[in-house]
């Protein structure tokens, strides 16, 4: 039998590494041509390696979580005949970055979710499939079901995309002083008007969110505070004032939190946002968000929808200066011209780098946002 290597390639644009989030093979296993090996994760997105021989593998490189260097060995095979070129890997959902860990059982990226919504721990199964590795049948058998002991403890390494944004995360705290602000925003207009064009809108255009209006007020607001979209190089002491509007939307997806961004917002009306939004959103919480598409924000909008609370204080997307966290809208009684009077209310919650915008620039920013979107029809005259 011949020897062919399998080398970690290049997942990304001149990246130096790349962490292994799945094994998908094992030593002994036999493998087929374009089979899947393993999946690899980059700063921006999971890639799934396939393999470029049939042949049995016969040595693995590195750990799940471990990550290794462009061009080294992964995988290697006893196969016959001449062994081809790699092809190119092919980028998959990131979701399949997320998998049980310590002894790492065999299972595919389906059997791995579906045992983690049924809250089953792989490790106490036995496999009936080859190699040992755990199928979808395994996973309805009786034992499977049962329940943990409540002196169970799981331990969850830190890999993938969680790893990804705990770096990030605190990277953001660790560089950048922030200071948030909270103002009381009246929508009881806005969301009038959001129902008026919902209920009248032509065949094929999208539902109106509240998300659409509110790009459209930061696209008014910020050529007045250009120091807010801005990206700080704090590394160079440089501050890159964008005139473009590049509108970063906080996402969750099954893998956690992504940034999927809506370019030039200040070239889009309602209903293109409205499309763009749901087009990105989608993409990122499937895991098909291109590299693009996951980077390049001047600015970032947080919103936890129905759960929104009454306060949060985001973290800044770094290198941004400033993030704008939408609240819950609840209708509340309010006093207008001396009345009690039932008004639909929500708050904003923005932090800013008070290296880059002074407090009282960020709460000016933030009145004039208000305004536009307490009085929805300024947002559509210009002047």
């Amino acid at each position: 039998m011949a020897g062919f290597i399998f080398k970690l390639p290049d997942v990304g644009e001149g990246l130096a590494e790349a962490e292994i989030a799945a094994w998908h093979v094992a030593v002994g296993d036999p493998v087929a041509e374009d089979q899947p090996l393993a999946d690899v994760m980059t700063d921006k997105a999971t890639v799934e390696l396939t393999s470029p021989v049939a042949g049995r593998v016969s040595a693995r490189h590195g750990e799940v979580g471990e990550k290794r260097p462009i061009g080294s060995p992964l995988v290697e095979f006893d196969t016959a005949g001449e062994a081809p070129v790699a092809p190119a890997p092919i980028v998959v959902p990131a979701a399949v970055a997320a998998a049980p860990t310590g002894v790492r059982p065999l299972a595919s990226p389906a059997v791995r979710q579906k045992a983690r919504e049924r809250g089953i721990d792989l490790r106490s199964l036995r496999g009936t499939g080859p190699a040992g590795r755990i199928t979808h049948a395994d996973l309805e058998a009786p034992a499977a079901t049962k329940a943990p002991t409540g002196e169970a403890i799981t331990e969850v390494k830190v890999i993938g995309l969680r790893r990804v944004i705990a770096e990030r995360m605190q990277d953001a705290k660790r560089r950048i002083p922030h200071f948030t602000y909270v103002e009381e925003l009246d929508v009881t207009a806005l969301e009038e008007l959001r129902a008026h064009l919902n209920e009248t809108r032509a065949p094929g255009r999208p539902k109106l969110t509240l998300l659409p209006f509110l790009m459209r007020a930061l696209v008014r607001a910020l050529p007045r505070w250009p120091q807010i979209n801005a990206r700080f190089d704090d590394d160079n002491g440089i501050i890159r004032q964008h005139a473009g509007v590049h509108i970063g939307m906080a996402t969750q997806t099954p893998s956690g939190l992504t940034v999927p961004v809506l370019r030039h917002a200040e070239s889009r009306d309602l209903w293109n946002c409205a499309l763009e939004i749901t087009r990105l959103a989608d993409a990122a919480r499937s895991g098909k968000a291109a590299r693009e598409e996951l980077s390049g924000s001047t600015i970032t909008i947080t919103s936890l929808g129905a759960l929104g609370g009454i306060v949060t204080t985001p973290v800044i997307n770094y290198p941004e200066v400033a993030i704008i966290g939408v609240n819950r809208i609840v209708e509340r009684p309010v006093v207008r011209a001396g009345q009690v009077v039932v008004r639909k209310m929500m708050n904003l919650s923005s932090s800013f780098d008070h290296r880059v915008v002074d407090g009282w620039d960020a709460a000016a920013f933030i009145q004039h946002v208000r305004g536009l979107l307490e009085q929805p029809a300024t947002l559509f005259i210009d002047g």
